[in-house]
């Protein structure tokens, strides 16, 4: 991993002189060509996914090689014993003595003998050896056969005054095992100190004063690489080196329980270094103690970087422009990085003192304490845990309950000094770190995202009083929006989900916020070994590993980037065609005084807010209110034609309604009992049964009255023998008895009223419960702990899906009975449009499953959570609802077109980041003046790194531009590793 330093020593150079064009009719119909100089196209040089060999059924690799298993085990077993080597007698090389040492570890098992065999591995000490003791082979080492490795000197040179490790007895960690070896330091004329000549063995020593333990760079190297990768413990791998050095357990390594810390202690000491020399602290002629804060941090090269990737010009560019050059922040907390009350501050400081991204520890803590007394507000919006349960949350034994940070929300990257550990509260800890990363950054406008942005925001300035003037922000003078990620977005009430939503605000393209939740799942595996760190040294761990995420992020923008913008081309072409075809279908006027008024809330969100139902949805109490109303005046004008005289004909209609779902609710009642159930639970079933018998009859004497035609119907389904079970008894309500009964058309009209009522509270009722089963999962996922709670937790959950599919059966049923009704009356089809069929497969989905695959920004949201509920008979409720449809189809079209667009300018920010990367590295060489060293070695290797991290940077830009013109790939393939 290599970056660069946050010090601005040399200006940007290679700045693209244009700038991605905008367009000028925002509802214009983009086609491909439009953006050829940016997306890639297809060419003869490169083939496509479908050239790519297809493995036919009949080549399965593992079935071929079962049958060729034999060959292998025989192979394997035939290197137990000397295999060609078998009739040898002489060593090969010396033809004197005979061979009967083999390496494990070069190329071929070739045999020699003792004596050569040290003379062929002076410059391999660290292989493992094996004898031939007549029968077997057996482990000896270099060492037994008298291998001394001499330090200080070319390899076969002799030292004429060498001086003895510590009782002639040194340890070596590499990455073929735990080997003690004999150890020459030179004590000659031109000798160095200990220290110097491990380290220009490439051994780096445990301690700097006498050293008796060494692990070899590539051990360090591959453990550094390994960790980022597979999160392992530096136990798991010492455990790992140590069974590789003996896997019986009869001659382990000596002293493990020194070996481990010291191997402990070595990778952290290699962790600075690396970090130091990456970011060009060993070319500083200052030294490393002048380091200043974040100066040791990845930066985004995507990302806008005044002074390196914008252009000169770019504080005066327009307000249609100046959006491109806007800073996209995501602010987050992660409660499974605790650590416990592990050593302490004075103990184990850390040496990374803010270098990178976590803040100074030591003026945030003070920060915290002359704060700690602060209330924090509870949430006035809906399930904030974070927020209302900050202070109550299981903190006993533990130093910090998690961290927060603050991260590019386009990129998924750490910014300069924007981590901190969290303890009780949250707002304080959050408020320190954000105005933190914000002293790294000049933009003008900002756009933080924060799933807790609307509680969060609140009084943010005057809490900002509180911090030192050096962290005060001049927002008078920026653009600031607050934001709340997509996936977090439907756990809010809602005005939160309309005012704090990406895809309704402007100028931020498809961004959804959630960039540092995907970070966590790439470091909370590491978890389990930071908890138990002292302070300093989880903070220069989880450091390393921040940094390593935010350079692989780096290399993996070329590849990103180019898929991001040819999937942008194609949707904004398609919602841009989509807001076309549905304007075509409306009354000009309208559609201006929506534009007109959507225009004046994006500018000022004071205004009506016209994402937001303006005509309540009919219910069916509101429905039954009108009836009794209508019934009302009828009795008033003795045109009332009621039968009976507690049960007017509407009164009939809807209490056979209500029976239809008591039916539904006895049915799954029974259903759900088991095959051993109790005696109380089929007494209580029997009891519901009797009772919602005793209703239905009373329900159908009242029916004759007013239908009296049914008593045939009746008489064709009873069974003389069999009693039909009440929760299938037919109600024979005026939507199933057909046209051929003479039902009234009044009874017909009062159950179209009240069934399309009913699918309306239906689905709010779906809306309601997915909405809560999404609540539940979150809550269960974030705060249940062990087998019993989440079993409760489970159960609570079934009992919502349960909910879930039985508001669907109700809104099946009213649709059901509005399509024979329709018929009957000669309604129009339009009702059709606004209560749609319900798929239970892809329309009753929790937000998070939904938010996964099918989002609001990509228009395949379930037209569930789209529909207001309007009246079929209501033109002011059918007309709010195209005025919500519209203006969100206008922010989806709006959306993709300004994502094209800033990625557009992201490839731009890429490639002028990386040449004035280039650039800086190449004015590193020849920082510490040349006269001023004495080291030959060292001029050298200052400048050949400058020029290797130069070299690296112009072939990232170059792949870059190389991925941008050619067709990229269907698979997730990462960035070639330069």
């Amino acid at each position: 991993m290599e970056s660069l330093t946050n010090t601005q020593l040399c200006p940007p150079t290679a700045q693209h002189d244009e700038d991605p064009p905008l367009a000028h009719n925002p509802y214009r119909v983009w086609d491909a060509g439009d953006f050829a100089e940016y997306m890639p196209f297809p060419n003869d040089e490169v083939d496509d996914e479908t050239s790519k060999r297809k493995r036919p059924p009949a080549d399965p690799p593992l079935a071929a090689w079962e049958s060729e298993c034999p060959i292998f085990l025989d192979e394997l077993i035939r290197l137990e014993g000397r295999g060609d080597h078998i009739d040898d007698s002489l060593c090969k090389h010396c033809q004197e003595n005979a061979p009967t040492i083999r390496c494990k570890d070069c190329f071929l098992p070739e045999l020699h003998c003792p004596s050569c065999t040290v003379e062929r591995h002076r410059h391999l000490p660290m292989h493992r050896l094996q004898r031939w003791n007549g029968t077997y082979f057996e482990r000896i080492t270099l060492k037994t056969l008298g291998l001394r490795i001499q330090l200080g000197h070319q390899i076969g040179d002799t030292c004429c005054n060498p001086h003895h490790a510590f009782n002639d007895d040194f340890v070596i960690i590499d990455t073929t095992g735990i080997h003690e070896v004999v150890l020459d330091f030179c004590a000659c004329g031109t000798m160095q100190t200990h220290v110097k000549q491990l380290l220009q063995a490439r051994l780096f020593p445990a301690t700097v004063t006498g050293p008796k333990t060494a692990a070899t760079f590539g051990v360090l190297e591959q453990y550094h690489l390994l960790s980022y990768e597979s999160k392992a413990s530096v136990y798991e791998f010492y455990q790992g080196l140590a069974r590789l050095s003996d896997n019986t357990g009869i001659n382990p390594p000596k002293e493990p329980q020194v070996r481990y810390p010291t191997l402990l202690r070595i990778i952290r000491e290699w962790r600075i270094l690396k970090l130091l020399k990456r970011f060009a602290r060993g070319h500083c002629p200052d030294g490393i103690l002048t380091t200043e804060p974040g100066q040791c941090a990845v930066l985004c090269p995507a990302c806008p970087q005044p002074g390196i990737n914008l252009p000169e010009d770019w504080e005066d560019a327009s307000s249609d422009k100046r959006w491109l050059y806007a800073l996209f922040i995501g602010i987050d907390t992660n409660f499974h990085l605790k650590r416990k009350f592990v050593s302490s501050d004075t103990v184990d400081p850390g040496i990374n003192k803010g270098w990178s991204y976590f803040v100074e520890e030591k003026a945030y803590k003070a920060y915290l304490e002359d704060h700690k007394d602060r209330n924090q507000e509870r949430s006035t919006c809906a399930s904030h845990n974070a927020v209302n349960a900050a202070n109550t949350k299981k903190s006993q034994g533990l130093a910090a309950t998690g961290v927060g940070t603050v991260d590019c929300a386009q990129h998924n990257m750490k910014l300069c000094n924007a981590v901190g550990d969290l303890q009780k509260g949250m707002y304080i800890n959050m408020d320190y770190l954000f105005f933190s990363a914000m002293r790294h950054h000049g933009v003008v406008v900002l756009n933080i995202s924060y799933d807790i942005a609307c509680q969060w925001s609140k009084h943010l300035w005057s809490r900002m009083s509180t911090l030192p003037s050096a962290y005060h922000l001049d927002y008078d003078s920026k653009t600031i929006n607050f934001l709340i990620p997509k996936f977090h977005l439907p756990a809010h009430i809602e005005p939160c989900q309309i005012d704090f939503s990406f895809n309704f605000s402007r100028y931020v393209g498809h961004t959804d916020g959630e960039a540092p939740e995907r970070g966590w799942a790439n470091i909370n595996p590491i978890a389990s070994s930071t908890k138990e760190m002292g302070p300093g040294s989880r903070r220069d761990t989880l450091d390393d590993y921040f940094g390593d995420w935010n350079w692989k992020c780096c290399t993996q923008l070329g590849r990103l980037t180019a898929r991001k913008l040819a999937n942008a081309v194609r949707e904004s072409s398609d919602h841009q065609r989509e807001l076309i075809e549905l304007e075509g279908c409306m009354q000009v006027e309208d559609i201006s005084q929506w534009r007109d008024e959507v225009e004046a809330w994006e500018q000022d969100r004071t205004q009506p807010n016209p994402f937001k139902v303006r005509v309540a949805p009919e219910t069916q109490a509101t429905v039954r209110l009108e009836l009794a109303r209508i019934e009302a005046t009828e009795l008033e004008t003795g045109n009332n034609i009621c039968l009976h005289p507690d049960v007017p004909p509407s009164i009939l209609i809807s209490f056979g309604i209500d029976l239809e779902e008591q039916q539904r609710c006895l049915s799954f009642e029974i259903s759900a009992l088991s095959t051993h159930a109790t005696d109380n639970q089929l007494a209580m079933a029997q009891q519901h049964t009797n009772a919602l018998r005793r209703k239905i009859d009373t329900w159908r004497d009242i029916q004759l009255l007013y239908m009296p035609f049914v008593s045939h119907l009746r008489a064709g389904e009873e069974s003389p023998t069999e009693p039909t079970p009440v929760d299938t008894i037919q109600l024979w309500l005026p939507s199933t008895v057909g046209p051929i009964t003479h039902c009234s058309t009044q009874l017909r009209r009062f159950e179209w009223m009240l069934r399309y009522a009913q699918a309306n509270d239906a689905l709010k009722d779906i809306r309601n419960l997915l909405r809560l089963r999404s609540h539940l999962y979150k809550f269960k996922d974030n705060n249940i702990v062990g087998q019993a709670a989440n079993t409760r937790a489970r159960s609570t959950i079934n009992k919502a899906d349960n909910k879930v599919t039985m508001a669907a059966e109700r809104y099946e049923a009213a649709r059901a009975a509005l399509t024979n009704l329709a018929l009957l009356l000669n309604e129009d089809e339009a009702w059709k449009d606004i209560l749609k069929p319900l798929n239970r497969n892809t329309d009753l989905k929790s937000f998070k499953d939904m938010w996964e695959k099918e989002t609001e920004g990509t228009r395949h949201l379930s037209w569930i959570w789209k529909t207001p509920g309007v009246s079929e008979n209501t033109s002011v409720s059918l007309h709010d609802a195209l005025r919500i449809e519209w203006c969100k189809a206008r922010a989806r079209a709006m959306r993709w077109e300004e994502e094209v667009q800033l990625l557009t300018e992201e490839q731009r920010r890429i490639i002028a980041f990386l040449d004035w990367q280039a650039d800086w590295w190449w004015s590193q060489r020849q920082r510490r003046k040349p006269e001023s060293l004495e080291d030959s070695g060292l001029r050298e290797g200052l400048v050949a790194y400058a020029e290797r991290q130069t070299s690296l940077r112009q072939a990232l830009s170059a792949h870059f531009q190389h991925l941008w013109t050619r067709p990229m790939p269907s698979s997730s393939a990462t960035a070639t590793d330069i």
